[in-house]
């Protein structure tokens, strides 16, 4: 053999043993896999990426509720990974259901400096955050919050659904535009304040647009949790109101439309978009039909009612990426579809802002007043507070389903 080869060869085997030996001082040094994995394999460029943190409560009592915000983010960044050529990390922070947890889930999170935060499920979960958020100046979309206060004071938070109190106004432009009404009523209990919330909106709404504040027919309070609604629906009856406002807890929702059934009331009950849940309807009689129930939606997963603008490519795009991933045997939630708009609209803010862009500078992006998008909810704009002005729909339940009834398009 040529001295050149075995000299090369000498070579090739001293640079192995160089390599070897490197490893295993390395190995020594990170005791367990975890640790190497963590400084070598997870060690990578970060200019190639692009954190969106989410904050939720993967566990504890209320990690069920979050399941479908979570899942509608994860189906979105399925769709699109990737911005500006760059691929989307999702970052998570669990916020364990609990609100000092999810103060130090938040400092985690801000701490790793996301470009976008998302989340959390839980209107008290996302105060607790709020402070953190503010100060570190990256922008937060929550998704299913609806206590304005979320928002409030915090030009770093905004959200993609209605404020509870919102959800009246909706509502009394339902019964204006749509059942050309101009006489209503409400009947809310007199211990909650969010339910107040909602009822002024609403009376406030129907007194603006038909300029008579006896446009309000009928106004009678009950107390949380009160199990015969006997009298107060006899004087329902006798005002001869076809429409009545009934915001509060769900459960009380429901024996009031049981009990107005039984008393054969032919009037429409409308709500808010708790009731949607499943368990609501569960609660309801036989006897309660579809002309008693019209409720606020964020998301129609039926085509009924929805027209204009409301019919957009990200609607489509999200129904089809919904039936490839979970069958056509389900309708997707409002929770879910508002996740997958709330990763949309960080993604589509990320785009716009300068490829250098700082999280204040996608900030910047969303609080434009000319801001906009049209998700698979809707066309989003954000007002002041980062509360959205958006497409809404009021819906029923039939046959075990919902159904969409009415478009109720943006109002800037």
């Amino acid at each position: 053999m040529r001295k050149g080869v075995k000299d090369l060869k000498k070579i090739k085997a001293t640079i192995l043993i160089a390599l070897l030996v490197t490893c295993l001082t390395v190995l020594c040094g990170c005791t367990t896999w975890d640790n190497f994995k963590a400084a070598f394999i997870d060690k990578q460029d970060t200019e190639t990426t692009i954190q969106i943190g989410v904050l939720e409560p993967v566990t504890g009592a209320d990690s069920k509720s979050a399941e479908d915000e979570i899942r509608g983010i994860q189906l979105a960044n399925k769709v699109h990974p990737n911005v500006n050529g760059k691929l989307i990390s999702l970052v998570f922070s669990d916020d364990k259901s609990d609100i000092d947890a999810s103060e130090t889930a938040a400092k985690t999170l801000v701490d790793k400096k996301p470009m976008v935060i998302l989340g959390s499920y839980g209107n008290v979960y996302s105060l607790a955050a709020s402070p953190y958020i503010k100060e570190a100046k990256i922008p937060a979309i929550a998704i299913t919050n609806t206590n304005p206060l979320v928002t409030a004071n915090n030009p770093y938070y905004y959200r993609v659904c209605y404020v509870t109190s919102n959800q009246g106004d909706l509502l009394a432009r339902y019964i204006l535009e749509s059942q050309n009404e101009n006489v209503a009523g409400v009947l809310l209990p007199s211990d909650n304040d969010v339910a107040l919330a909602e009822a002024t909106a609403f009376t406030d709404r129907m007194k603006a647009e038909t300029d008579d504040d006896d446009s309000i027919a009928f106004y009678e309070e009950y107390t949380t949790g009160q199990k015969d609604f006997t009298e107060v629906l006899q004087k329902l009856k006798e005002s001869g109101v076809d429409n009545v406002i009934l915001p509060g807890d769900y459960t009380d929702a429901a024996n009031i439309l049981n009990q107005a059934a039984e008393m054969g009331l032919a009037v429409t009950f409308l709500g808010d978009s708790q009731w949607e849940s499943e368990d609501f309807l569960k609660m309801l009689n036989e006897k309660v039909t579809s002309s008693n129930i019209a409720f606020v939606q964020f998301f129609a997963a039926d085509n009924k009612g929805v027209e204009g603008e409301a019919v957009t490519k990200e609607r489509k795009s999200f129904l089809k990426a919904y039936a490839e991933e979970y069958g056509t045997d389900s309708e997707p939630s409002d929770a879910m579809a508002l996740g997958y708009d709330a990763y949309f609209v960080a993604l589509d803010a990320i785009d716009k802002a300068p490829d250098d862009a700082t999280s204040e500078d996608v900030n910047a992006i969303l609080a434009d007043p000319q801001y906009s998008f049209e998700g698979a909810t809707g066309l989003i704009n954000f007002n002041q507070n980062g509360d959205p002005i958006k497409t809404a729909y009021i819906t029923t339940w039939k046959n075990g389903k919902m159904a969409t009834i009415y478009t109720v398009e943006a109002l800037k």
